[in-house]
């Protein structure tokens, strides 16, 4: 078996289609913390229908892992989290650290967490989804206290493989550009789904003044790195993500 060291092995539980969660996570995440996937798989069409599906088949997906020893999964699918709800959410995180003696970090509360410790209650949305989604996400996060000051859409190609996994960074980065100049007050800009690649954009933005932007996978790498290492969420230990510590100079050389 191949030694980890003292740092651990995370589980990553993907979207079967998502082309962006393996590639970020290998620029977000430091030396020393192995990764190995499993994908979550619908046979529906309908990309809301996917959501419901994905979230009660949970357990199914993390049998794909067997004894591999874990010391935290991600979740990296916020879609189906919106569906589910808060309350759900929480009860299934719960369950899972009972039952697998490991922690269990959804996407949805990984940027929950990093909002917090931002002390940010007013934000701003960057959606990759259709109408419907958006529409989930938003009454999802105003149901964890948050107020969404406004939502603006991810454009991307017309007739890609896939509306949300083949947008770029420039999907992303156009949309920023509005939020931070009409609510330059913003506590945070948050950057949805873990299929839209968010890192050129916000290192773009970082050091720049204005609200912080975050995005799910951002989020996600920094939460379950935490729940690994067994510290709790801060701004402290947040704020060189948002830098882009580490990370921006692989990424760097990932698109050189």
């Amino acid at each position: 078996m191949l030694e980890y060291g003292p740092k651990g092995l995370v589980g990553a539980l993907t979207p079967q289609a998502n082309t962006t969660v393996e590639p970020e996570f290998a620029i977000l995440w430091p030396p020393g913390y192995a990764l190995l996937n499993a994908r979550i798989t619908s046979p529906s069409e309908s990309l809301m229908q996917r959501m419901r599906d994905y979230w009660p088949s949970t357990d199914s997906y993390l049998d794909q892992f067997g004894v591999a020893p874990l010391s935290a999964v991600a979740y990296c699918c916020t879609g189906a989290s919106y569906v589910a709800g808060k309350d759900s959410e929480d009860a299934l995180v719960d369950r899972i650290k009972t039952e697998r003696g490991y922690p269990l970090i959804t996407s949805a509360l990984a940027i929950t967490d990093a909002l917090r410790a931002l002390n940010a209650q007013n934000i701003g949305l960057v959606s990759p989804y259709p109408d419907d989604l958006t529409e989930a996400s938003i009454g999802y996060w105003e149901s964890r206290g948050f107020t969404v000051r406004d939502c603006v859409k991810a454009v991307g190609v017309d007739g890609a493989f896939h509306p949300i996994y083949s947008l770029t960074g420039d999907s992303a980065r156009n949309a920023i550009t509005p939020l931070r100049e009409q609510y330059p007050t913003l506590d945070a800009i948050v950057l949805l789904g873990t299929g839209m690649p968010t890192l050129a954009p916000i290192a773009d933005v970082a050091g720049a003044g204005g609200p912080p932007v975050i995005s799910c996978m951002l989020c996600l790498a920094w939460r379950t790195k935490l729940a690994v290492d067994g510290d709790a969420p801060s701004a402290e230990n947040l704020a060189p993500w948002l830098a882009g510590y580490g990370w921006a100079d692989r990424l760097r050389t990932a698109t050189a």
